[in-house]
């Protein structure tokens, strides 16, 4: 019987890369596994150590252990010392509130049977004609298929199509009105910019968090194929998250949260990445022409 916690999942996947701070930056091909622990007395050869450990999963999540990537960024990772916690009562932007209300009916619970085994993941519908953007890995076993509305709805699913190489898949719900979340407008995405992240990580449905948008472009590799330049954010990104949407203040799609940077395999540490809403699109709309 597996021990694995429901919504949890079980990160698998090929070599990555890590910076090698310790060797002036070049680039060494570790597993996460073999981060070996650092000597004693040597305080010169933690950077190695840590970055050995660092990976880049993707973040489905399910009771049976859906399946992950790991990666890493192009771009070396330095220490940083903890912000001080904001002083208690401090108000949340109303912007920001009103861009979760807006953005939360059209998210959904992605949840997949295929036999013995369960996956759930998020999504998002793009258009008034049902279609729901989530991530390849999470529909890649898939069996049976369903979404979760924030209203508590069911309703049956049908796979419209997968692109295994930039991991978008697209699914349908038919004879449901759900709303569809506005999309960015391409090349207007800014660094430093509010981000909110919209899902259900570990299986908590409608749940937002919120960072910023942390880098543009950082080149990283996702559902196993060539390297990809994502959206990088430190809004917390956990399994589940996969497939949800990033958006920015105005509640608009900036990406589709595909992955998060992890030490020795544990959860979120501040660093995920979204897949640019450009790629997601065309990519989507290729998949609803075809199918």
């Amino acid at each position: 019987m597996s021990t694995t916690p429901p919504g949890l999942g079980e990160p698998r996947g090929p070599w990555f890369t890590s910076p090698d701070l310790a060797h002036g930056g070049a680039p060494v091909r570790v597993l996460p596994q073999e981060a070996g622990p650092a000597e004693s007395g040597s305080n010169r050869r933690w950077p190695r150590l840590l970055l050995a450990g660092v990976a880049l999963v993707a973040v489905s999540a399910g009771a049976g252990g859906t399946a992950g990537w790991l990666a890493a960024p192009e771009a070396p990772v330095t220490g940083a010392a903890s912000p001080p916690p904001a002083p208690a009562g401090t108000p949340v932007p109303s912007d920001l509130v009103t861009a979760a209300a807006r953005a939360l009916p059209g998210v959904v619970s992605v949840q997949v049977r295929g036999g013995a085994s369960r996956s759930s993941g998020s999504g998002f519908v793009i258009d008034d004609r049902g279609h729901i953007v989530t991530n390849d890995h999470v529909v890649a076993g898939a069996g049976t298929i369903s979404v979760v509305g924030q209203d508590g709805r069911r309703l049956a699913a049908r796979l419209v199509g997968r692109d295994p190489g930039s991991d978008i898949a697209v699914v349908r719900v038919d004879g449901a009105r759900l709303p569809a979340l506005p999309l960015a407008p391409a090349g207007q995405t800014r660094v430093g910019e509010p981000a909110l992240a919209l899902g259900s990580p570990l299986g908590l449905s409608g749940t937002v968090t919120a960072g910023i948008v942390s880098a543009l472009d950082r080149p990283v590799r996702l559902g196993g194929g060539a390297r990809q330049s994502a959206v990088q954010t430190d809004a917390s990104i956990n399994p589940g998250n996969s497939g949800g949407p990033l958006v920015n203040a105005r509640g608009e799609v900036v990406g589709v949260n595909t992955a998060i940077a992890t030490l020795e395999g544990g959860g979120s540490i501040g660093i995920g990445f979204a897949i640019p809403i450009e790629r997601a699109a065309r990519v989507a709309e290729g998949l609803i022409e075809r199918g």
